[in-house]
């Protein structure tokens, strides 16, 4: 791995994380809890320490949504997309949001303030359009409550 400013974090979550069974998800998990994302560079550390192949470990981490290989925003945005957010209003809010951020789902914003993800169910559903920013779910987020929110 090269040398880097999240080096030490990555070894420190293989050496948590490498003796349990089925060590890899819960590394993954560890390291992007840590960092915001899985870094690509660190994928022939965490090979190596589970004895897999680099190709198995890249599997899994572009298999799932949840997982980051690229450092996102200060804040994570994630609008609800499922059915019931998108009867209530998602589809324009999404639409709000990414004008008003200047990026597409998936993107960060260019200020570097927020990345904005799909999410299919946030368990707000009575509250819908829901929306999380970090780990705080709001629910009914109109255009003008997004605005307030992200102030």
């Amino acid at each position: 791995m090269h040398s880097n400013s999240y080096g030490a974090e990555v070894a420190a979550a293989i050496a948590r994380q490498k003796d349990k069974p089925g060590a890899l998800l819960p590394l993954l998990h560890d390291i992007q809890d840590r960092l915001g994302y899985v870094p690509p560079d660190a994928l022939p550390a965490i090979a190596r320490a589970l004895n897999l192949s680099r190709a198995e470990v890249h599997g899994v981490v572009s298999f799932y949504h949840h997982f980051r290989s690229t450092r996102p925003g200060r804040h994570v945005l994630r609008i609800c997309r499922a059915e019931a957010c998108q009867a209530m209003g998602a589809d324009e809010l999404l639409s709000h949001v990414e004008s008003s951020l200047k990026a597409k789902t998936g993107e960060t914003s260019k200020d570097g303030r927020f990345t904005l993800e799909a999410v299919y169910c946030l368990g707000n559903c009575a509250c819908s359009p829901a929306v999380m920013i970090d780990n705080d779910l709001h629910g009914r987020v109109t255009p003008q409550r997004f605005d307030e929110l992200v102030k």
